[in-house]
């Protein structure tokens, strides 16, 4: 059979048309796919803004508050005891533990730190740094073992200019201001460390660590308020031995005085009627220091 010209450029016409509708197709094939994946990802991001929406809604139906995160719970004894298993599994982690336990330690040490640093900042701010705290107990009075101390009984509500006026008096006869309770409470010593600050202090406008206070004892002994049944302030007894001692540390069969002075006079006052009511001995050295000086 002939094969002519014109039917070869035909064929070859039709094999180059072949090549390019597979090349296009080839060609929109990856088109296709990124508009499938374009559309994909924009639907996914509508569903979490619908969520957000729903989610929002629900909260401002609550008042605004989001329900609290709800463990989910099963009284399967299955669940428990795999449960109990994977826990009994669990790779240990030295290192981690280690790392765990050093922050522990850092954090307890940082609070203790930031404690003191505080209560640093509360004794200068009130005049009581640690020096003079420990200087104001070592001034406590020498109490000979048959000695007598005069003590005088007070309460934060009298006036402070006649606290003030009393402890001037005090550190001449080496004698201790004593106090019930402390105001505010035994769980907050800033009210008594400032009304300390206040009644020592001998100049009242100073403020800071540097100002002067007077060699007086302060104490709070709710047990000597009722051995010797304190009803009124201010009120005046000497008593045998230390009466710096802790209250903890004694009994209600500790040595007591044996009179009482009720009044608000001076102290050499109250000394003048405690000698009157018997009681001579025990207020002629206080007598004395005041009137030496």
């Amino acid at each position: 059979m002939r094969i002519s010209k014109p039917s070869i450029r035909n064929a070859a016409l039709l094999a180059l048309m072949g090549a390019a509708t597979a090349a296009l197709a080839q060609d929109a094939a990856p088109d296709a796919r990124s508009g499938s994946g374009r559309q994909s990802t924009a639907d996914q991001g509508q569903i979490s803004m619908d969520r957000l929406k729903n989610a929002v809604a629900r909260a401002k139906d609550t008042g605004g508050r989001m329900p609290d995160p709800q463990l989910p719970r099963t009284d399967n004894p299955a669940d428990r005891r795999r449960a109990f298993e994977g826990l009994r599994e669990r790779v240990p982690m030295p290192e981690m533990e280690a790392r765990a336990r050093a922050a522990q330690a850092k954090g307890e040490a940082n609070l203790a730190a930031e404690r003191e640093r505080q209560a640093k900042a509360l004794r200068q701010a009130l005049g009581l740094e640690p020096a003079e705290e420990q200087a104001l107990a070592k001034s406590a009075p020498a109490v000979a073992a048959k000695g007598w101390v005069p003590v005088l009984f007070v309460s934060s509500s009298m006036p402070i200019p006649t606290l003030r006026s009393y402890a001037a008096q005090l550190e001449r006869a080496h004698g201790v201001m004593a106090f019930r309770g402390v105001p505010g409470g035994l769980k907050r010593m800033g009210p008594m460390a400032k009304l300390t600050a206040q009644i020592l202090r001998l100049d009242p406008g100073c403020e800071g660590p540097n100002c002067v206070m007077r060699d007086v004892q302060l104490i709070v002994d709710p047990i000597v308020f009722r051995q010797h049944g304190i009803t009124q302030v201010p009120a005046l007894a000497m008593l045998p031995g230390d009466p710096t001692q802790a209250y903890c540390e004694r009994d209600d069969d500790s040595p007591r005085a044996a009179h009482v002075v009720f009044g608000d006079s001076a102290l050499s006052g109250m000394l003048e009627e405690y000698a009157r009511l018997g009681g001579k001995e025990e207020v002629s050295h206080a007598q004395a220091l005041l009137l030496a000086r």
